[in-house]
């Protein structure tokens, strides 16, 4: 049944293609007969892109090149994946102040925030596969994060955020077999720019940011930046507050333009009450108790027990220089630093008087993470094929020092009269221990055009990983190294017009951190993705469409034995179609849309019962519709008006799929005025202030979606 489920899905998603791509073909014609006063002239790459069109300012919603997808900037049109880009614009137009994951609720494929709002950790899931921990890249380089020692971006900090889709580790090494998600941060341009903005939120969260872009010498050979930002206020729970910020100056030193040279710093913090959501049980908000359901501003913590602080330092650089043998050598370094330490009490269960039974929970982590990549790239000719060839070798070294302890049981809580002040019994220390994370890679890859418009990609690598765990307790010690190969191959054709059918097929590793049951550690998840699906870059028009087909199997799950060790037998199966559109259809008219259909079946499990069933969390569909008009004259010239829909399906809130977790469909709106450079904004997240459940991680891992949140924002450029 499984099986003639997943070929239907297949069957599906190429019928889609393919008229998605035959339409795209019939209207690309007619446009070239009709004569069309509003038809906005593109610009059509050939060959590479340049740098800066990759990492650089997207024109308006619609991104033409990305330095993801095959680590050199290259046109989305020959990437044989798909690639999500959301550029600056958009996220202004959307109102995303802050969090990243709130960025992507508008992408195919990506499902974001599933326990709801968390202020202090971004969560991604790609093709129905976790990528907050191991999946997330900046500039690049992994973000790699274990336990609590994970770090976060602002998305004022970003230029650009881009998401690859299926497996990335012939290129990343270790990463997360549904895609990546790369944070392209702001960098020093040549024309000077300058710029701030405040604003604030319906719950009092206030926000203050400014962005310097200038040159420091007459010739121009010297540009810096510095970008800043400081938030704080109240969140939508009771007790909740925090307050943040971070400096980011750069310095790019470009004597000619063979050579370019860019220094940066990060400095940033979190200080804050946590927000009362993530750990609420299914029945209270799915479903009603006995009392009714839980209200979305409940803090179910201890505000004498509540605090969570995380500071934040990163240096690098990035380097690159063309020889005359036309071979450019470039690299990527960064060390970074994290502290945190947090305090909380949540809820685990319900006492036979239907309050809420708690434990106290603290940690204290410190984490140093060292990258650097190293790539040598260029062009030549063999026959009639013309080659895009990089090579290179990659490393990183990840180590967190680390404490969790737990203070059980806390005091209980009545969810409809909450009275607070509770004694937690002594805390007991549970882990305390190093643990190191070095990654080695070396890879090549081969773009290879020929015979007018057919594009192969071919990538190999191979990766040694070793992953030492000092235990400070008795147990869980542990020393482990392993070695993987993973490789790519892909090939689509170019038609004149525009239209782009590809497919790829791929191979991952995924390293985990972790004692097997034998006593030693963890071997790396593994598997394979196959992708087919058509990109069309319209001719006629200002815009992008793209329609995919993919199925991921993932093998070495570590799933929890009935003695609490952990043995490597799972294996889960991800087969989905996603569809997603950008254009401009002229000077008043933006659209955003997509679509994501996505099957997650686990087939090995300790437990038979599970074979078969549809993990928890994720939801099987998901819908999304963005759309943005422009007045550009009369007397309304500069307003704009925007309006979108976020649909989520139903998904299961247990992996026995005994328990479910209804669809929702949200509402957003914006509108903007923009004169002389200043622009003021009210943007609303959830209108209708739906309430709804995000998702469920088990029967009391439930978290509610967001609420009704109005932000304010004043801005001026110059």
């Amino acid at each position: 049944m499984a099986d003639r489920r997943e070929r239907r899905t297949i069957r599906l998603g190429l019928v889609a293609g393919v008229a998605i791509g035959a339409l795209a073909a019939g209207l690309s014609a007619q446009a070239q007969d009709a004569q069309s006063p509003t038809a906005l002239e593109q610009v059509v790459t050939e060959g590479g892109a340049g740098k800066g069109d990759a990492e650089g300012p997207v024109d308006g919603y619609v991104a033409r090149d990305t330095g993801t997808g095959a680590k050199t900037a290259t046109p989305l049109s020959d990437i044989p994946q798909s690639v999500s880009v959301i550029g600056r614009n958009e996220l202004a137009d959307r109102g995303v102040v802050t969090k990243i994951d709130e960025a992507l609720r508008y992408t195919a494929g990506v499902s974001t925030e599933p326990f709801g709002s968390d202020p202090d950790t971004d969560w991604f899931y790609i093709r129905g596969f976790d990528a907050t921990q191991t999946g997330v890249f900046l500039d690049g380089l992994n973000l790699f994060s274990y336990g609590f020692g994970g770090f976060q971006a602002d998305a004022y900090m970003l230029e650009r955020v881009e998401v690859l889709k299926g497996p990335a580790s012939v290129l990343y090494g270790g990463s997360s077999p549904g895609g990546i998600v790369n944070l392209v941060r702001k960098r020093p341009q040549e024309t000077p720019a300058f710029s701030t903005e405040i604003g604030i939120n319906n719950f009092g969260n206030a926000f203050f940011g400014f962005d310097v872009n200038d040159t420091l010498n007459a010739d121009g050979t010297i540009r810096y930046r510095v970008t800043g930002k400081i938030a704080g206020g109240d969140n939508y729970s009771d007790y909740s507050e925090d307050l943040r910020g971070f400096i980011m100056p750069q310095v790019t030193f470009a004597p000619d333009a063979a050579t370019e040279v860019t220094v940066y710093a990060l400095l940033s913090g979190l200080d804050q009450t946590h927000v009362g959501n993530g750990f609420l049980p299914y029945e209270g908000t799915v479903t009603k108790a006995p009392f009714g359901r839980i209200d979305r501003d409940l803090f179910f913590g201890e505000p004498d027990h509540d605090y969570g602080r995380s500071d934040q330092q990163a240096i690098g650089y990035e380097v690159s220089h063309t020889f005359d043998s036309g071979w450019t050598l470039s690299q990527s370094l960064r060390f970074s630093h994290l502290d945190k330490r947090e305090e909380l009490v949540y809820p685990y269960a319900y006492t036979a008087d239907d309050d809420l039974a708690r434990l106290g929970f603290k940690h204290r982590t410190s984490v140093d993470s060292f990258a650097v990549d190293t790539r040598a790239e260029t062009e030549f000719d063999t026959g009639g094929l013309s080659h895009t060839f990089l090579a290179g070798i990659d490393y990183k070294n990840y180590r967190i020092d680390q404490m969790q302890a737990s203070a059980f049981p806390a005091s209980d809580l009545d969810p409809t009269d909450p009275v607070y002040g509770g004694a937690l019994p002594a805390y007991n220390t549970y882990l305390d221990g190093v643990t190191r994370l070095n990654q080695v890679g070396l890879y090549a890859q081969d773009q290879i055009r020929f015979g007018g418009g057919w594009i192969a990609t071919v990538n190999g690598r191979y990766d040694h990983v070793d992953i030492d765990n000092q235990s400070r307790l008795a147990t869980g010690s542990y020393d482990f190294d392993d070695g993987a190969f993973s490789g790519r191959a892909g090939l689509g054709y170019q038609f004149d017009t525009g239209v782009t059918p590809y497919v790829s097929v791929a191979t991952f590793f995924n390293p985990l951190i972790g004692t097997s049951y034998t006593g030693g550690g963890l071997k790396p998840e593994e598997g394979r993705q196959i992708e087919a699906g058509v990109k069309y870059d319209p001719t006629f028009l200002d815009g992008s469409l793209t329609a995919s087909v993919y199925r991921i199997v993932k093998e070495n799950v570590a799933l929890t034995r009935p003695d609490f060790l952990q043995e490597q037998l799972g294996e889960v199966t991800s087969t989905g179609v996603e569809l997603e559109g950008k254009v401009h259809l002229d000077a008043h008219w933006t659209l955003l849309a997509s679509y994501t259909y996505n099957h997650l079946e686990i087939t090995k499990d300790l437990n038979p019962l599970l074979v078969g069933n549809r993990p928890f969390l994720i939801p099987e569909h998901q819908a999304s519709l963005w759309a943005e008009y422009k007045v550009t004259d009369g007397a309304l010239e500069g307003v704009s008006l925007g309006g979108g829909l976020r649909y989520q399906g139903e998904s299961y809130a247990d992996n026995a799929n005994t328990k479910t977790v209804p669809g929702a469909l949200v509402t957003d709106a914006a509108i903007r005025y923009e004169k002389n450079g200043w622009q003021g904004s009210l943007n609303v997240a959830n209108l209708f202030d739906k309430d709804y459940v995000k998702g469920c991680q088990g029967l009391f891992t439930c978290g509610y979606g967001d609420q009704r949140t109005v932000t304010l924002k004043l801005s001026k450029s110059w």
